[in-house]
């Protein structure tokens, strides 16, 4: 079985909740903000569009007001350098909702491999 590749947070959201893999999710978006000393407390009873709107605020917070904080955070989720450096930074709303699915993306492949193998 190969991996679903989603294209949009909606999308990645809306397939984690479809596979009952969404509670998972969220478990591993508190586990490794909580190793990045950057605490959330994503409830389970959080709705998908819940989730969306406070993680993209969050990062929003990281990037304008506690940087390294933010690049400790993307080292320890495992998100891809090389992918956050093709983002354009000139729309900081934009570029954290880009980062926001990045996590999410990324958060969600360590679920979902998890979850299948």
């Amino acid at each position: 079985m190969n991996f679903p590749i989603p294209i949009s947070t909606d999308e990645l959201l809306t397939t984690a909740t479809a596979e009952n893999l969404y509670l998972k999710l969220i478990e591993q978006l508190n586990k490794d903000f909580n190793f990045a000393n950057e605490p959330v407390d994503f409830h389970p009873s959080t709705t998908p569009e819940e989730l969306k709107v406070q993680l993209h605020e969050k990062i929003y917070r990281l990037i304008q007001y506690k940087f390294a904080e933010y690049l400790s955070l993307l080292y320890i989720v495992d998100v891809p350098e090389e992918t956050v450096k093709q983002l354009d930074g000139s729309d900081l709303v934009e570029l954290s909702a880009q980062v926001s699915f990045l996590i999410l993306k990324r958060e969600w492949m360590k679920v979902w491999f998890r979850n299948k193998y």
